[in-house]
């Protein structure tokens, strides 16, 4: 039997929260089944710069989502602190990552995937441009964790 509740859908960008390939990701999980979505921008404190990013890409994100989307941010600590927070208070049920590459890529290089998955949430890494980025290791193409 399925549920009625709408998945909640957890992603966490900061300079690629409005790239296309996010945007696609989102798209296809709202399609996939009743979903509502919230963006958090985890490690950059309340400044111009997190208004700037949120203004434009809600947005892009509520139209990609088919509805609306929450913006979150974070206290400009450890980007995994602002997840855990943001997937125990208010019980997201997949986690999406946007990460610029693997190259300079500071989440991927701290294992950001890997630390989120381990919460016991399924995650998703979208990295921009292009495609989905993952270790051989973490399971199916874009999926690096499953609860």
């Amino acid at each position: 039997m399925e549920s009625s509740e709408p998945r909640r859908v957890l992603i966490v960008a900061n300079r690629t929260a409005a790239t296309p390939d996010l945007l696609d990701a989102v798209k296809r999980h709202a399609r996939e089944q009743p979903s509502t979505f919230a963006l958090l921008i985890p490690d950059a404190p309340k400044s111009e710069h997190t208004d700037w990013t949120l203004e434009l890409a809600l947005p892009l994100l509520e139209r990609a989502a088919g509805g609306p989307v929450e913006g979150l941010t974070g206290t400009g600590g450890d980007p995994l602190d602002a997840v855990q927070n943001a997937v125990w208070n208010s019980h997201y049920d997949r986690v999406i990552i946007s990460t610029l590459p693997r190259r300079v890529s500071g989440w991927l290089r701290r294992g950001l995937p890997r630390r989120v998955a381990s919460l016991g949430v399924p995650v998703e890494v979208v990295t921009a441009p292009g495609r989905a980025e993952r270790d051989p290791d973490e399971g199916p193409p874009g999926v690096v964790g499953f609860a």
